[in-house]
């Protein structure tokens, strides 16, 4: 089969219409990732296509590019999030990849880096570096306790008895942000811009989850992830440090669970982190499983290399600086840094 490898120029119906008849796709395939990063961040987003001789889709590759003189120059499938990489027949996925590796090499890039779920038909080297862990979900709610066990029960238990309760709707987006502003701050990492939640609530509708735990009228820990097919993702989840006491962020994880199999998921994946680091231990005290993720590169050195992480080398002086500003000039500065960071 002849394939040509364009730039995408339909509209969104023909893009997300073949996403969604794709074994393997993600919310994060979708076209309304294109004009949200645009506008938020104005990357360039090379949304490439791999079409037959009769002009039908064949395959389609999210790409975008992020140029900061702090961090460098990546082209990304998808950045910020935990998926992207090309989709469609082996040729077609094959074809996408080259001409994105082709592109990198042309245009100097320090790093082209697709983000896949499982292993992909191209010749490029893979990356292990990042996992993600999922728990499979009993078909009753009243089986999820039961299987979570004595101890993680009474970890729920403790925040119920503390007069925690759990709220979800597009309305909660403004006090998530709260949390994971705060969060992000006392971590001592710049922030995602309060425009990106709203943005992800508008275009992505009830495939987009936002949900907090309030205790007395304040939310103290929050979460936001995505739905698709029979899968939900924590995408991002945050707890203020002040409440730990009462675990609140036990809850909250619980309660995005009771959803999930109400609405007939039956796979609660905890997004992607590093092997054996704290947030890990947290995910797999759930029952759950490690799944790699197949990150595959092309570096300009032609080594095996990562995107930047700013709780490294150089940038780990910044982290501890950044953990003292206070909370509106760090809510402020932090979008104009993160948006580097793939």
């Amino acid at each position: 089969m002849s394939l040509r490898v364009e730039s995408f120029s339909g509209g969104a119906g023909e893009w997300d219409g073949f996403v969604r008849g794709q074994p393997g796709w993600t919310p994060f395939h979708l076209f309304s990732w294109k004009p949200l990063i645009e506008e938020l961040f104005h990357h360039e987003c090379l949304y490439l296509t791999a079409r037959d001789s009769a002009g039908a889709l064949a395959g389609v590759l999210p790409l975008v590019r992020l140029r900061s003189m702090l961090f460098g120059h990546y082209l990304v499938s998808m950045p910020f999030v935990n998926y992207g990489g090309p989709l469609g027949t082996d040729e077609a996925r094959r074809a996408l990849a080259a001409h994105a590796a082709d592109v990198a090499q042309a245009d100097d890039v320090n790093l082209l880096e697709l983000r896949s779920r499982g292993p992909q038909p191209i010749d490029l080297p893979v990356s292990h570096r990042k996992i993600t862990v999922v728990l499979d979900l009993p078909l009753e709610v009243e089986s999820l306790r039961k299987q979570l066990g004595s101890k993680l029960r009474s970890q729920i238990k403790r925040p119920e008895k503390e007069g925690v309760t759990v709220a979800f709707g597009p309305e909660q987006v403004a006090p998530f942000f709260d949390v994971f502003s705060r969060h992000m701050r006392d971590l001592g990492t710049p922030t995602q811009p309060r425009a990106l939640f709203r943005g992800i609530a508008e275009r992505f509708g009830d495939e987009a989850w936002f949900g907090c735990a309030w205790h007395q009228g304040r939310p103290v820990a929050a979460g936001a992830g995505f739905r698709w097919g029979q899968e939900f993702e924590m995408t991002w989840a945050s707890s203020l440090y002040a409440y730990n006491r009462i675990a609140p962020n036990m809850l909250l994880y619980c309660s995005f669970m009771e959803r999930a199999i109400r609405l007939g998921v039956t796979l609660f994946n905890f997004g992607r982190c590093t092997p054996n680091e704290g947030t890990h231990h947290f995910k797999r005290q759930w029952g759950s499983r490690d799944e790699q993720l197949w990150w595959y590169q092309r570096s300009a050195s032609g080594e095996a290399t990562s995107t930047p992480s700013p709780n490294q080398g150089v940038y780990a002086l910044g982290v501890r600086l950044w953990q003292r500003l206070p909370l509106p000039v760090a809510t402020a500065l932090g979008p104009r840094i993160v948006r580097g960071i793939p």
